[in-house]
């Protein structure tokens, strides 16, 4: 059995259900997904710009309480309540990213969903490769 650390931080909300915020084993760290939600209150922020710039601060604060960076950041899931958003969501998520141009992107997939908790309009997955030391 693999060995799994759990990874928690008070500056990002806590899960909503039975999940770790994260899940380090080996060199990989899985994410799980990440809203807009604000981690002081559990609301989620007003609109999409908004909600899209707290959900990659929460996902900062994740990767940071694992011991990486948006740098180490491989593969991507993005789920939207409407594809309609992809392109505005995509300027942010490009201009958060670090070393555009010169270090590979991470690898994406993009869905729209029905839904998303807590009435979220968008919400970000993230896989990391944890950094050698």
């Amino acid at each position: 059995m693999p060995n799994k650390i759990r990874i928690a931080t008070n500056a990002a909300p806590p899960s909503l259900g039975t999940h770790s915020q994260a899940i380090r084993t080996g060199d990989l760290v899985f994410l799980t997904g990440q809203t807009g939600r604000d981690p002081e209150t559990g609301l989620l922020e007003e609109g999409l710009e908004a909600q899209t710039r707290r959900m990659l601060s929460n996902i900062d604060a994740v990767l940071n309480a694992a011991g990486c960076t948006p740098a180490d950041i491989v593969k991507v899931t993005l789920l939207l309540t409407d594809i309609k958003n992809f392109k505005a969501v995509d300027q942010i998520y490009a201009a958060w990213l670090p070393g555009r141009g010169v270090t590979p992107l991470p690898a994406r997939t993009a869905f729209a969903v029905d839904a998303l908790p807590a009435g979220a309009l968008v919400m970000l997955e993230v896989v990391a490769a944890y950094p050698n030391e």
